[in-house]
């Protein structure tokens, strides 16, 4: 199942998440398993711990492939949960090996939405195989409908092919005999039956017409053919919600697994109406419209300790560095906190601040801007006119615009 989130914080970027959730056998049962899968608008940095604990496996079509080392802990557990319950080496092999091709499955789901993305010059800048799943970094998400659909069904055709592939060289059994292969553990006799089981239902669960999943981009792509993307995402949240509370109901009579995706669906709805509501509010004005003129700057070549003394002495938490009165880079609060604590306070501003600086036109939408905010990891924006600095522009004071136009809005 691709669940796809979408989270506003004041102080952090658009976050898009999503989740995989198969079944996999362990100790000759099904069980589900949830393969946590993130496509990610914010923008994660590579020395985050994800990263570092990573090892690179190669590129496809420009795309960097790692698998996390905690990987292995899933090995180790499927190993240990077979041998407590009484299977053979041979037997635990193939667990092994049919876990990884789930993986192999959910990367190559993935891989059908970065490429796909790639059409449409959405660049996905790497995935990453976690014991949870796998989690991808793409730039953005397609606000076209025809672009969203594509993007969104390419994930689940994917699975579809890879199932169409395998029932080549599978015979469907009848019933009872369906019954004991699904029962008696993985084996080289009904390893692809099992992988085709496997495709078919991420396919079918994918295309449930919910948000956060892929599904619910497809039912939101086809609505907004019609009318506008917030109204259309509106519908599809509610659409969603609804099936939501079915999950929840249904989870209380059978398995409770459902209550968590019910929940899940819920919150990933609301939170996708919101960001869309956040947008579409952002339409209209331009950059000038939330610029901050008032902004303190630390200089290039000041201590941590000077810029702790900033930071204590007001309430802003995003500075502006500069070099000879011009912008060379950003730091924000955090940054200065894990400096601190890593470097020790007579560390020099340059060797810890954000180089990759954004500069903005004050006539450019701002709607814009809020998407390069997402799309990068700066935290403060420089506002220049003809190379001159005129104000400033973060992403907490962005959504604090918003907030200042609905509450206008609710007013009139």
């Amino acid at each position: 199942m691709r669940l796809w989130l979408t989270e506003i914080k004041p102080n952090d970027r658009t976050c898009h998440c999503a989740m995989d959730i198969t079944m996999d056998y362990i100790g000759g049962k099904w069980k589900t398993m949830v393969l946590g899968y993130l496509t990610i608008n914010r923008i994660i940095k590579k020395e985050t711990i994800i990263m570092k604990g990573s090892f690179k496996l190669g590129n496809i079509a420009g795309i960097g492939i790692f698998i996390h080392w905690t990987f292995s802990l899933l090995i180790a557990y499927i190993i240990f949960s077979n041998y407590r319950a009484g299977h053979n080496a041979e037997q635990i092999v193939w667990s092994i090996i049919f876990i990884l091709s789930i993986f192999i499955t959910v990367f190559l789901h993935e891989l059908g939405h970065a490429l796909a993305a790639k059409k449409y010059n959405i660049k996905t800048k790497d995935i990453t195989i976690l014991p949870i799943g796998g989690l991808a970094r793409l730039e953005r998400i397609p606000e076209k409908p025809s672009e969203e659909l594509v993007v969104a069904i390419a994930g689940p055709l994917v699975n579809i092919a890879l199932a169409v592939i395998t029932g080549l060289f599978i015979t469907v059994p009848d019933l009872k005999e369906l019954t004991v292969q699904l029962t008696g553990g993985i084996n080289q006799s009904n390893f692809f039956l099992n992988f085709f089981i496997v495709n078919i239902w991420l396919a079918v669960f994918n295309l449930i017409p919910a948000f956060p999943m892929d599904g619910g981009r497809v039912l939101r792509a086809f609505l907004a053919m019609k009318f506008q993307r917030h109204i259309a995402t509106n519908i599809a949240a509610r659409i969603s919600q609804l099936l939501a509370v079915g999950f929840v109901f249904l989870g209380f009579f059978s398995n409770p697994f459902l209550v968590f995706i019910g929940l899940f669906i819920f919150l990933g709805a609301q939170a996708e109406a919101q960001y869309t509501q956040a947008k579409s509010m952002l339409s209209g004005y331009k950059v000038k419209d939330a610029l901050m003129k008032e902004y303190k700057t630390i200089d290039v070549n000041a201590t941590v300790n000077s810029a702790v003394e900033i930071l204590l002495n007001g309430q802003c938490k995003n500075f502006l560095v500069t070099e000879n009165s011009n912008s060379v880079g950003t730091l924000n609060r955090d940054e200065i906190i894990k400096a601190l604590t890593e470097q020790g306070g007579n560390e020099i501003i340059r060797n810890i601040m954000n180089r990759d600086l954004i500069f903005l036109n004050p006539e450019s939408p701002l709607e814009n801007a809020y998407q390069q905010a997402q799309q990068h990891k700066s935290t403060l924006m420089p506002v220049v006119v003809n190379n001159h600095l005129i104000g400033t522009l973060d992403t907490e004071n962005i959504l604090e615009f918003i907030m200042v136009k609905d509450a206008q809005g609710k007013r009139a």
